[in-house]
């Protein structure tokens, strides 16, 4: 989340794809085509996914590493197979479109941590405690709320989270292996779910027969 935070705070580094692809964009599909298109698209990726998972055996146990590892190989699998964005992208493009219209980098921050929870991950090294602090400081020496647009002030906090890296031992050469780490964490996290779902579905058809 930290790497996520420092390539998406200031808003003029994220500008839309769209942007560079206006000479080749292609030509604009009547509204009922465009729906064809979108949930032919969704059930082509559906049934991938599906006949990934038939083959594959998955036991619901998120207690245990090596069920958990073979989950996010599984999953891993389906989202190359059916052209889904890996999880790491997947979370910097929700992050992307949440905070868009964020105008203060306080808000961006907390918005980062709903996205965390919701998600169903933690923060094991506690990082975003880390990076309020840094902005505090910031915005103590500015002597006034930090805005994404104010450049002086990103720069000092960029700065700030640079030192957090340091300190807590994150670099940019080690991304991939951040990365795997996430797809563990997340799919542990689907499999938690996966068994809650289990056991309530068995509770109630418990009720039903007793």
């Amino acid at each position: 989340m930290i790497y996520g935070s420092q390539i998406l705070l200031q808003k003029e580094h994220a500008i839309p794809v769209r942007h560079f692809a206006k000479e080749s964009a292609p030509p604009a599909l009547k509204g009922d085509e465009m729906l064809k298109n979108i949930f032919v698209e969704v059930k082509n990726k559906f049934e991938t996914a599906i006949g990934i998972l038939k083959k594959e055996k998955i036991t619901i146990d998120p207690e245990d590493p090596a069920v958990v590892s073979h989950y996010a190989k599984v999953m891993k699998t389906i989202r190359e197979k059916a052209s889904l964005l890996p999880e790491s992208q997947d979370i910097l493009s929700t992050i992307e479109i949440e905070t868009q219209d964020i105008p203060d980098a306080r808000t961006y921050l907390l918005t980062l941590k709903e996205i965390r929870v919701k998600r169903g991950l933690t923060d094991d090294l506690g990082a975003e405690a880390l990076m309020i602090d840094a902005l505090d400081k910031v915005e103590k020496d500015l002597k006034k709320p930090l805005l994404r647009n104010d450049k002086k002030g990103m720069d000092l906090l960029l700065a700030e989270f640079d030192k957090i890296n340091k300190k807590l031992g994150i670099r940019k050469e080690d991304l991939p292996k951040y990365e795997e780490e996430l797809e563990l964490k997340v799919a542990k996290a689907q499999l938690e779910e996966l068994k809650k779902d289990a056991l309530e579905a068995m509770e109630t058809q418990k009720k039903r027969y007793y």
